[in-house]
Parts: C-alpha cells; structure tokens; sequence
C-alpha cells in the first residue's frame, strides 16, 4: 500500500500528480484553512506531511505515538517545527534550502533599494493625483550605491545580498553572525566582521536575514533602533519577531530611523495596524522567494525529501538525525 501524504497546502498540480504516483496524497488545494483540531487529527491519520512555514509540527500536534514519520517543509526556515520535540518522538524534519538563495536575495536588494528610494511612497503620492510639477526634493531618499550596508545574519541568503552590495552597487559591508565567516568567504563577499552594537551604528542600510529561534526573538527593538543612524534604513526578510514591530512602528513615527522595508511581520498575516498607517515603510507579504522558477524548485525539493525518505530512509535535506523508524 502506498504511505499516506498530507500536502497542507496549495502546491503546484504538477508536483500532486508525481506525488500522486507513489503516495495515496490528501491535499489542501482549496486551501481551507485548518482548525487546530482538524490539524491534529489529519496529522495523526498520515504517513507523512509536506508543510509551508505556517503549519506547525510539535509535540501537541503529534502525540505520544505519532504514525507521522517526516514532515517536509517547502521553506528554508522552520519555526514551525519543533525539531527536538519531533526528534525524540522519532519524526524527520526537512527544509528545502540553496534553491531559493538567490531570489531571495534578489528580492531582499530590492526592498533595499525601495525603502531607500522612497518607491512606495511615491507611488502613492501620485496614485491619489497629488504631483503637480516637479521639485528638487521631491521624495529625496537615501543613496544606495557606495554606501554602508550592514547584514545581521550571514548565512547563504546574506552572502549573496553581500555580494550584491559591494560588486554591484560598490557599498562597503559589514556584518554580524553569531561567528565570522572564513576568510575566503569574507573576501568573496567583501564582507568584514564587526560586533552587532557596530553594525547597528554604522549601517546605512541594514538587512535582516538571521533564522528566528527563541534566542533570535526582538534581535531589533527600540534599543537597537536607538543606536542607528536617524537617516539609516532597515530591511526585514528573516521571519517576523526578529524585529519588535510594535517598536519599529513608534521608531518610524517619530523618524528615529528614516524608513523599514518588511517582508515579515510578527503573528502574519497579520500586520501591526501602526505600520499600515505610516508613509515611510515598504509592505510586502513575504514575497522574498516568490518566483514561479523558485516557488517550484521548493516544492520539488520538499517532494523529493519524501520520495528519498521512503525509497531509501534518508532525506535529501535533513534537519534532524533520529533512530531508525520503518518509512513502510
């Protein structure tokens, strides 16, 4: 008999189909929203799970006995899961990294650029017909090229905004990681290493790409804000919670940093209802890696860590190590 798959989540119809040539799959692309109860209970009736970063995996959620065996989340990050809850009831966890680095990074650059050039705002101003004639300060935004760019969090998704920074747009980089990176990787990036009260302090520009863990959690707050540049600007595409939004909103209120551009947002969907009212901050729904090229190459590498799993007990791309448990 073929293992039963949840899918918890609209993917692409052709991913279904091949999953549907090894698994009896049960998928969501009507995309219902679940109840924590009907969670729980679907869970508990599959072999098997391939989830986005909204569907939560946790001790609560499996049980003391779960028949799930691998839970394959089509994101890089997973906050989601409890890794050592679903480690010690014999549960792998998957996550697709590598395949969305560069798009991600692409897009990251590109709320960079929108934040410090005023792009939405602007837009707005003339939507609602407000421009009459041109003026010299007109939106006058923050330059962008050969200025300061500081990353927190220098992980692939850093490296490349890193690379992006100093060889395209000749900003000097700094950044900050919970340890440097080697030196060649450094000099491929040109990318130098300071402490984070001197990344805050010196950015122009400062990009969040640091994964949210309980230590991570309000990593910028009105403390941190306090310490930047009034004309700095700061990006979000990590995962909501890592910046204090409540703070940001007053910081950015009271122009104690000159814009945000936010891609995440504590408890989204929803969004801190002071950041919808102010001009000086770039919305999008976290969108970083949202490419049909990318959004698929995720969801074939979340497909194909449960094809591995079950051929061969093994994911392609584990997050945990747990002792031998039957894929059949």
């Amino acid at each position: 008999m073929k293992p039963k798959l949840l899918v918890a989540r609209p993917i692409f119809q052709s991913v279904i189909d091949s999953l549907s040539e090894k698994f009896e799959v049960t998928s969501n692309q009507s995309d219902q929203a679940w109840t924590p109860d009907a969670w729980q209970q679907a869970i508990a009736s599959h072999d098997a799970a391939l989830t986005t970063g909204s569907d939560p995996i946790n001790a609560l959620v499996l049980g003391a006995q779960p028949r799930l065996k691998i839970a394959a989340n089509m994101a890089v990050g997973f906050n989601n899961f409890d890794v050592p809850a679903m480690t010690t009831l014999g549960v792998i966890a998957s996550n697709t990294p590598d395949v969305l680095t560069e798009t991600t990074a692409d897009f990251g650059f590109a709320l960079i650029m929108a934040t410090a050039r005023r792009m939405t705002e602007s837009e707005h101003y003339l939507r609602a017909g407000l421009w009459k004639q041109w003026r010299y300060d007109m939106f006058a935004g923050a330059e962008v090229h050969g200025s300061t760019l500081g990353i927190l969090g220098m992980g692939r998704i850093g490296q490349a905004i890193a690379r992006r920074g100093a060889l395209g747009f000749g900003m000097k980089v700094f950044y900050h990681n919970r340890s440097p990176l080697d030196a060649a990787t450094e000099n491929e990036c040109k990318a130098t290493y300071v402490d984070k009260e001197t990344l805050l302090k010196t950015a122009d520009h400062l990009v969040l790409v640091l994964p949210y863990s309980a230590a991570s959690h309000h990593s910028i707050g009105s403390k941190e804000i306090a310490q930047m540049k009034p004309t700095a600007t700061l990006v979000n595409i990590a995962r909501g919670g890592i910046v204090d939004d409540a703070a940001l909103a007053l910081a950015l209120k009271n122009k104690q940093i000159a814009a945000a551009g936010l891609d995440v947002f504590e408890g989204e969907p929803a969004v801190h209802p002071d950041l919808l009212t102010l001009p000086n901050v770039v919305l999008t729904p976290h969108i970083a890696s949202s490419t049909v090229k990318t959004r698929l190459a995720m969801a074939q590498l979340a497909a194909d860590n449960l094809v591995s799993f079950f051929a061969t007990g093994h994911a392609l791309t584990p997050l945990n190590q747990v002792p031998a448990k039957s894929a059949t």
